[in-house]
């Protein structure tokens, strides 16, 4: 009996997951973004005053820009459209939240990293750099307006 062959057909067999899964993802995370971000828009003074406690400055512009990244880059990251471009911001919006909000769990990284993967940043970090590393997968936007345009692999 032959190894090979049958694991490359459990290849197969998981690689037709990638594209549901990053759907499942997309589809998830970006809701949670979009829905952050307009909560953070709807509420503008509360969030404002939120960054001020942590010594953001421009609180209020930073307020606008955090939830207006979160609730267009969320939107795009569900529909997977411009999923990797609007990925990146995203990315930089996590850093920066656990930079301000949630330094110990930053610094706890090594020493203590349930902490680091504990805060409330980390899952939307994680879906944005999947979505970033990987694409949107098949099931997206992106994947069916390459195909139209004859540009998809």
């Amino acid at each position: 009996m032959q190894l090979r062959p049958l694991l490359a057909k459990f290849d197969a067999v998981a690689a037709f997951l990638q594209s549901p899964l990053l759907l499942v993802i997309r589809l998830f995370w970006g809701w949670q973004f979009a829905q952050t971000g307009w909560g953070k828009l709807m509420n503008l003074d509360r969030t404002a005053g939120f960054f001020a406690s942590l010594d953001i400055p421009l609180p209020k512009l930073n307020a606008i820009l955090a939830g207006g990244t979160e609730c267009v880059g969320g939107i795009l990251l569900a529909l997977g459209l411009f999923a990797r471009p609007a990925s990146v911001p995203l990315v930089f919006t996590m850093l920066v939240a656990y930079g301000t909000a949630d330094r110990d769990a930053l610094s706890a990284i090594v020493s203590d990293p349930d902490q680091f993967t504990g805060a409330a940043p980390f899952l939307f970090l994680l879906a944005s750099l999947l979505v970033l590393a990987f694409g949107p997968g098949k099931l997206s936007l992106d994947a069916l307006l390459g195909k139209a345009g004859g540009s998809a692999k």
